[in-house]
């Protein structure tokens, strides 16, 4: 319990301090988001429709404290104000577009490196010194090696260019209504191949190469060898003994993997025209769209703070060193 509450405390510290940064940053900048939006658009603009846009768009040139407060409770209330570049339609909701992209996409994606990578692993592990040991984790860091965006460019020339087997961006096509329905699920499916593979690549050989490691150095423990040497098969040798202790390392892989699908990869995002929170948020700061940057960042570090709370947790409740500080009994 002890555990538990020290790690709750230090979410809530950070979740304070992560949220009180999204306050103050954006109002650190120069200039006034209100008159950069209307010189964009209108140019110059009388002081009293100046002073009611700033009323829609939620500025207000009060003391900083009342900003702070005001600025807490419509974070509670899901008044996170509206978009500049999408005026007048408000942040949250654009959010809620953004998000499920991002999530199927990296989050089925993620799940595959880490389950795929970490069998590969414990099984070339396992026959360290074979064919499969010496050619699988070179092959996968030469993929890891190239640069994402240099590896997406490549795939639209020859998959989609060249060869039209693929679309060449956007998350679905234009024939299709959006909606839980076939058509758009399988046209969805569809575009998220090209992205879905760089991704893969650029992310198994890290699973792979950490699980090898890891299984090594656990294989060579002194339980291990004793279980072996009392004739335990070889299945639960491997499953049972060796890799449940060899996953505990990947667990702060895992949290970091996680943490990093919300914010989405911007270059892939970005090279795919995908309709994700990295796309969307490349598009904000490139428009100085300061109340969707500020809902994006904001979104983006509470859900990696809380994947890392429960992966702590998680964590203390594999090892029971952890719960302890690292004492040993």
């Amino acid at each position: 319990m002890r555990y538990v509450l020290n790690r709750f405390g230090f979410l809530v510290l950070s979740l304070w301090a992560a949220i009180t940064l999204n306050f103050i940053l954006p109002r650190l900048m120069p200039g006034n988001p209100a008159q950069a939006m209307i010189a964009k658009q209108a140019g110059n603009i009388n002081p009293a429709a100046l002073k009611a846009i700033e009323q829609q768009l939620g500025l207000s040139n009060g003391p900083l404290w009342q900003q702070y407060f005001q600025y807490l409770g419509n974070l509670l209330t899901g008044h996170w104000g509206a978009s500049f570049q999408y005026f007048p339609t408000p942040v949250v909701n654009i959010i809620e577009t953004s998000l499920p992209w991002t999530i199927v996409l990296l989050g089925v994606v993620t799940i595959l490196s880490v389950v795929i990578g970490t069998l590969v692993g414990i099984l070339i592990a396992w026959r360290r010194g074979g064919t499969a040991d010496n050619v699988i984790p070179v092959a996968t860091m030469f993929g890891q090696a190239i640069p994402t965006f240099w590896l997406g460019l490549i795939l639209i020339y020859f998959f989609g260019f060249v060869h039209h087997w693929f679309p060449l961006a956007h998350g679905y096509g234009d024939d299709v209504t959006p909606g839980l329905n076939g058509p758009f699920l399988a046209s969805a499916v569809y575009h998220s191949i090209l992205p879905a593979v760089v991704v893969f690549v650029g992310s198994i050989s890290g699973w792979i190469v950490g699980m090898r490691n890891n299984m090594i150095t656990t294989l060579g423990e002194d339980y291990v060898v004793f279980a072996e040497a009392k004739g335990v098969s070889k299945r639960r040798l491997i499953f049972s003994y060796a890799a449940r202790n060899a996953l505990l390392p990947q667990l702060t892989s895992v949290a970091i993997a996680l943490s990093s699908i919300i914010g989405g990869q911007i270059l892939i995002e970005q090279v795919f025209s995908y309709p994700g929170i990295g796309y969307g948020l490349t598009n904000a700061v490139a428009s100085e769209d300061y109340p969707l940057i500020q809902g994006m960042f904001l979104i983006i570090a509470v859900t990696a703070l809380v994947i890392n709370f429960i992966v702590d947790m998680l964590y203390g409740r594999l090892d029971p060193r952890v719960r302890r500080g690292g004492r040993r009994e």
